[in-house]
């Protein structure tokens, strides 16, 4: 069975994904990378990269993320033990799948993950406390739309890594270089199974961070096309990736269903980080 790294928890993990998105393009605050090199006099020392622990305090709880419950990742939803065991044909589409794998994208000194699912409580309570026979038309048919909104929820991967001196400028280069280079799609291998990811296309980002870049990747989940949607975002010497995937996707056998990267998490994980 073909089957992808994706955001899974309960019930979802049977599901196979495979699907890979990214996002191109500086944030749209005007703040990147560029900016930084233009400004004249003496650069400050780069700030050292933080520990995995420092991260641990900075990455999103769900006391932090209003309608997500937030969860460790466990390393039976890995797509590969570690990073070094992730195999990509074009060197150059490395960062992509470090991304949709649930490793840092670039050669960091740290690394911290979280799995985010919005909570699909909040989304069906609405539904009216009766019995299906007992509603109205129009009880039944908001029931039902209950329902719907909470299969169409999304889980996604959350990352922080860190970098010394320019590597999470750098890592974020090699992000963009390979959402326009890897357009084609690429290869990936874990625990000896090969994964092809058709189509990287380039999305708006959100324009969090120093600079952001965001895409959307789509492979195959069991013999249909299914896409997924990622951002990755610089605050300083910290990078933080968002891999997202639409439960709705995955029940509907890969159609089409219209998602993005939540907004609201990406707010919560920026405020977070400062």
């Amino acid at each position: 069975m073909k089957r992808f790294t994706r955001p899974r928890t309960g019930a979802a993990a049977v599901v196979s994904v495979l699907s890979l998105a990214l996002v191109t393009g500086c944030s749209d605050s005007g703040s990147g990378s560029d900016t930084d090199d233009k400004a004249g006099g003496d650069k400050p020392a780069a700030a050292k990269p933080l520990s995995d622990s420092e991260l641990g305090k900075l990455i999103i709880t769900t006391a932090d993320a209003k309608g997500f419950k937030v969860s460790p990742v466990g390393e039976t939803e890995a797509f590969a033990a570690s990073k070094k065991d992730v195999k990509v044909v074009d060197e150059k589409c490395a960062p992509l799948a470090y991304v949709l794998t649930g490793f840092a994208p670039g050669d960091s000194d740290s690394f911290v993950s979280r799995m985010a699912q919005e909570d699909p409580t909040a989304k069906a309570s609405k539904s009216p406390a009766k019995d299906m026979e007992d509603m109205t038309p129009e009880e039944l048919e908001e029931a039902l739309g209950s329902i719907t909104d909470a299969l169409g929820s999304t889980m996604t991967l959350v990352s922080l890594s860190s970098y010394e001196g320019d590597g999470a400028k750098e890592t974020m280069s090699s992000v963009s270089a390979a959402v326009k280079g890897c357009a084609g799609g690429f290869t990936a291998t874990g625990a000896d199974e090969p994964q092809k990811f058709s189509k990287v296309v380039g999305e708006k980002a959100s324009g969090k961070g120093d600079e952001s870049v965001a895409f959307a990747a789509t492979g195959d989940a069991e013999g249909a096309p299914l896409t997924v949607h990622a951002e990755v975002a610089r605050h300083g010497n910290t990078v933080t990736t968002y891999y997202s995937i639409s439960l709705a996707a995955l029940a509907d056998e890969g159609k089409a269903t219209a998602y993005t990267v939540p907004a609201a998490l990406i707010e919560a994980q920026t405020a977070k980080l400062g």
